[in-house]
């Protein structure tokens, strides 16, 4: 199943340009458990999104116009296995390697505010041309952080069970609601250790120069 970047949410707008972006993570979604009838199996999936600073876009919010980053997401199984794109992309965001510690149960929650830089490539598909991110990694040293402008975006289904965040977009909704879990909660069901790795909550070594 492709890792594919969606477009934001409200209107037909141009994919984010390709290239490399300075990126800040506002938002962490808890896919939940995804059937992928390709593989004929079921994976617990995570979504991470990022703002693009250096990309703008006029939205109306409320009945103001407001001058906002650009922003671009993409899937992961949730999984530190070796071989997962997740930790592929987490190290080399990080700028090292976990440790045995580490993925032992990491919370993907610091990533939320955490800067990258990110490559950008677009691909077409029945001829509508997508935004795909396909490397993740550390900011420069010396290179100026950037602060969220949105609202941090975060859902775990352990934590919040239904209650999405304010503004979710319908998307994200729709994949949400497809999960086993989603299912399982709206039947009157509580969620238990069936649903796979958690987000986790164990400490992070503190090592001054790392973003997260």
């Amino acid at each position: 199943m492709a890792l594919m970047a969606k477009k934001p949410e409200g209107g037909n707008f141009d994919p984010v340009t390709q290239g490399l972006h300075q990126a800040v993570c506002y938002a962490l979604y808890d896919l939940g458990t995804q059937f992928q009838e390709k593989f004929g199996k079921s994976v617990h999936k995570v979504l991470i999104g990022w703002e693009i600073p250096g990309e703008r876009i006029e939205v109306d919010r409320d009945g103001t116009k407001l001058n906002l980053p650009r922003a671009i997401s993409k899937q992961y199984t949730l999984s530190l296995h070796e071989k997962a794109n997740l930790r592929k992309d987490l190290e080399s965001w990080r700028g090292r390697a976990f440790t045995e510690e580490e993925v032992e149960g990491f919370d993907l929650k610091k990533l939320l505010g955490a800067n990258c830089m990110i490559q950008v490539i677009h691909k077409t598909k029945d001829g509508k041309t997508y935004a795909n991110v396909t490397n993740v990694v550390q900011l420069p040293r010396g290179m100026t952080k950037c602060n969220l402008e949105n609202p941090q975006q975060y859902f775990s289904f352990e934590e919040h069970q239904d209650e999405t965040p304010e503004r979710t977009p319908e998307w994200i909704m729709d994949i949400i609601k497809a999960s086993s879990e989603w299912a399982q909660i709206t039947r009157g069901e509580i969620p238990g250790e069936e649903y796979g790795e958690p987000f986790g909550d164990n400490e992070q070594i503190d090592v001054d120069d790392l973003p997260f």
